[in-house]
């Protein structure tokens, strides 16, 4: 942390924002930060997620990215509890639209963005003036292998992290030199509540059995099943070490592949031709 407290207020630990902190990668890095000396703003959108991190002593608030006027007070409170000052931002929270593209009601795929590309980008333009006055900050975006490669049924969720991709790496560019380094992770299948959540959603805003796609959709909750009760997904803490290295290192990388499957499905992307690679991914996703 020497990078980020060498400043006149060295004394005092480095700060950050955590947001969707109540479970899973959230709740998992939240934990493990607050373990490392930081002094972690976490989020929930829950009541009961709120009162549960503040018992573990976290400085917990509501946001949800849906609501710019949350995101405003989260960073106003923030900021008069540090003094204006910010060392890091964690995006994390987001929830995951399931659903065929033929299938998917615009309004779901609206939702899918404000909650996973706009929330993000109000919330990262409110923190990047604070950093730039300081001369220093981390922004790190919890994305997704799905970022980087398409899956079956997973059309809006891989559209939002496509777009978080490319607006956060442009954002990279164009805050060089400023000591402000953007980073982003893309994890592949880790242990989170994200599709057991996913599943009410999906059930609300799919007409499933009117789907051509039906089928389909009943083998991808099965796999989904065998996958959780066989503890076939990754720990989180694969997930916390990019994190870290994002947020000390002195040259934070771009990208942070993690887990197996997902390096595999780089490597496959980068070697294999387009078209096979695609009709590869077709028959196992």
């Amino acid at each position: 942390m020497a990078s980020l407290a060498a400043t006149d207020r060295a004394a005092e630990p480095p700060s950050i924002i955590v947001t969707g902190a109540s479970s899973g990668i959230g709740a998992y890095c939240a934990r493990a930060l607050k373990a490392d000396g930081w002094r972690v703003f976490a989020t929930a959108r829950k009541a009961a997620d709120i009162a549960a991190l503040e018992a573990e002593g976290f400085e917990a608030f509501f946001m949800d990215y849906r609501e710019g006027a949350s995101i405003e007070a989260l960073v106003t409170a923030v900021l008069e509890r540090t003094g204006g000052r910010l060392d890091a931002l964690y995006n994390n929270g987001a929830h995951a639209q399931a659903g065929a593209v033929e299938d998917l009601p615009v309004e779901a795929l609206r939702d899918q963005f404000e909650a996973n590309v706009f929330g993000w980008h109000d919330l990262t333009r409110r923190v990047v003036p604070v950093m730039r006055r300081q001369g220093h900050g981390r922004l790190v975006h919890c994305s997704s292998i799905l970022g980087l490669m398409p899956a079956r049924f997973r059309g809006a969720y891989c559209a939002s992290k496509y777009a978080i991709e490319g607006l956060m790496l442009c954002l990279r560019q164009e805050l060089r030199g400023s000591g402000i380094h953007v980073s982003l992770i893309e994890p592949g299948p880790v242990r989170s509540n994200i599709h057991a959540n996913g599943r009410p959603l999906f059930e609300k805003t799919i007409d499933k059995a009117a789907s051509v796609h039906s089928a389909g959709y009943g083998e991808q909750m099965e796999q989904a099943r065998l996958a959780a009760a066989e503890a076939r997904r990754s720990d989180p803490q694969v997930v916390y070490a990019a994190l870290r290295h994002a947020l000390l290192s002195q040259r934070p990388k771009p990208h942070y592949v993690v887990t197996m499957p997902a390096r595999l499905g780089v490597i496959l992307k980068r070697v294999l031709p387009t078209a096979l690679f695609y009709r590869i991914l077709a028959r196992t996703t």
